[in-house]
């Protein structure tokens, strides 16, 4: 074997016992161990490293794909065997599919953020996936157990646990234009698409209710489909953000986007929000923009949530927690 691969392999080796350590450890057990078994695993490995470099080879994309064609993830060994003798059909998936979480329980942490913002909204979400999240006006919400504010007729209920001077808000906001754009919208009527979803969603005690949840915004957005663009969102954004209507306030936002991209194209996306109408919305993991005063979440697994570049607030990564700054 080669020294590349040899140096290759023991990148991957790195990358699993990082996510078993840092992401499933404590969340999700099944995955904590199939990790750490990969890890040590040269028949895996070397199937992992023969895929294309970058984010094809990610932890999370190769159990999607496992789980969206009904293999195992209960054990390593049932998980191990059934990857080597269906390789070409997880590689297929592998190859086709992206990682793009569509979890629609951030729209907790980000309603009091645009809920603030003058109305009404026209929204653009930069990696949509489904465009799940451009929907906060159609959600109900309910912060540390109180009555629920929002669109009392819609099957989605997101809980939020708060700390600090969080501005609950009485209301939605009134959001008359919806936008994304990703590499590879999904459509939040396709069964397939919205299947490949739910194998994004790790198992674990929340895993049921994580899934009840997309497939409940699911029926939102197929109901009244966003626009959704196709591309790369430094290309169009501009183009994208052109579309909206003039007479409506522009909000920009992502989450668990920005740390995809290069430092190079962070500082393009940071140069670009600047130079744009409206506000920037960015809920991302600390290390994304670290000039940013307070970006430092408290807990090492919270997000960073930010307007216009100011720190305002750290979220859960599946939004179940807002602490205001």
């Amino acid at each position: 074997m080669s020294v590349d691969v040899n140096s290759e392999r023991g990148r991957m080796v790195a990358v699993y016992r990082r996510f078993a350590a840092s992401y499933a450890g404590g969340g999700s057990p099944e995955y904590e161990r199939i990790a750490l078994g990969v890890a040590q695993d040269e028949r895996l490995l070397d199937l992992v490293v023969g895929l294309p470099a970058g984010n094809k080879r990610q932890p999370n994309l190769l159990l999607g794909a496992v789980r969206f064609l009904g293999g195992p993830t209960d054990s390593f060994e049932g998980f191990a065997g059934w990857v080597v003798e269906h390789w070409e059909q997880v590689r297929g998936v592998v190859l086709e599919r992206m990682t793009q979480t569509n979890e629609v329980r951030r729209c907790a942490t980000l309603l009091p953020v645009l809920a603030s913002l003058e109305g009404p909204l026209a929204l653009v979400e930069v990696g949509a996936s489904a465009g799940l999240c451009l929907y906060p006006d159609r959600y109900r919400y309910s912060y540390d157990g109180g009555a629920p504010i929002g669109a009392v007729e819609s099957p989605v209920l997101l809980e939020c646990a708060t700390r600090g001077a969080v501005p609950v808000p009485e209301r939605v906001p009134r959001v008359v234009w919806r936008a994304g754009v990703d590499l590879n919208p999904l459509d939040a009527g396709s069964e397939a698409d919205v299947r490949w979803l739910e194998s994004l969603v790790w198992p674990g005690h929340t895993r049921q209710a994580r899934v009840e949840r997309l497939r409940a915004a699911a029926s939102v957005a197929a109901a009244e489909p966003p626009l959704l663009v196709r591309g790369n969102l430094l290309e169009a954004l501009p183009g994208l953000v052109a579309q909206a209507p003039r007479d409506a306030t522009l909000v920009v936002f992502h989450s668990a986007v920005a740390a995809y991209l290069s430092v190079q194209e962070r500082e393009r996306l940071e140069q670009m929000m600047g130079g744009l109408p409206g506000h920037w919305v960015c809920n991302e993991g600390g290390r994304v923009f670290p000039h940013w005063e307070g970006v430092r979440a408290p807990e090492p697994t919270d997000f960073t949530l930010a307007v216009d570049g100011r720190v305002v607030a750290y979220t859960g990564e599946h939004g179940q927690s807002l602490t205001w700054r």
